[in-house]
């Protein structure tokens, strides 16, 4: 079979012009993950009664159950339900009307606090309670001792599963384009249609993805090592 190069290169700046809206779900899903993931974390380090159980529940749910099915249940019933509720609120609000990228915000959010709370748990999880006594023991709060003593340790132990999560989570917005978001795929998918060229739309998809993936592990790399050394001069 012989390829279409003017078509590969082509595709490959198109796909690439897609590329701030990939990024962009991955950082908006990341930011919204913190809080709620930590304070899931906390909750069940903590075996806070009632809370413990809803958090399992949660995490549960969605760690067991597909990521397309997440976005099929957002995407699909929850626009039906917003819209019903606006409107027995009589508000003239046009709720088919909202961008889709905010559905991708929400569901890959959601998907990521689920996973992120279990890398926060295992790296907190990790770090000697010893410290947390002692810190106790010369006057120091328990919020400020965790603050202070506790997350920069646990955050240098996350990184390694921060940043397998991250790559996840930049391919799984690869199914963004259900929800209509024109990311890197969903414009390879177009223009691939037009000509029947998909061999070469999965292969510009692919050198793309590679490329941000080791980005994403150099970064994290360099990161980590910065921590690292940090907290060795800090030790001193």
């Amino acid at each position: 079979m012989d390829f279409n190069w003017p078509y590969l290169a082509r595709t490959f700046v198109l796909c690439l012009r897609a590329l701030p809206v990939t990024l962009e779900i991955t950082a908006v899903s990341l930011l919204l993950a913190l809080l709620p993931a930590l304070l899931i974390a906390l909750c069940r380090l903590h075996k806070v009664r009632l809370l413990d159980f809803l958090c399992k529940v949660f995490v549960s749910f969605i760690r067991g159950t597909p990521i397309v099915l997440q976005i099929l249940i957002v995407y699909s019933i929850c626009p039906s339900l917003l819209n019903a509720f606006v409107k027995g609120m009589g508000l003239s609000v046009n709720v088919f009307d909202i961008n889709p990228i905010i559905y991708a915000f929400t569901v890959f959010g959601i998907n990521t606090t689920a996973v992120l709370s279990e890398c926060f748990r295992s790296a907190i999880a990790s770090v000697d309670k010893g410290q947390m006594e002692a810190a106790l023991s010369v006057g120091e709060s328990p919020v400020r001792a965790f603050l202070r003593i506790i997350l920069p340790q646990a955050a240098v132990s996350a990184l390694p599963n921060l940043c397998t999560l991250t790559i996840i989570l930049i391919k799984n917005t690869s199914l963004a384009f259900m929800m209509t978001v024109r990311e890197i795929t969903a414009v390879a998918k177009i223009e691939a249609a037009y000509g029947y060229n998909y061999v070469e739309s999965y292969i510009d998809i692919f050198v793309i993805y590679i490329i941000i993936g080791m980005l994403v592990q150099f970064l994290f790399r360099k990161l980590e090592g910065r921590l690292v050394f940090r907290g060795v001069r800090c030790s001193k």
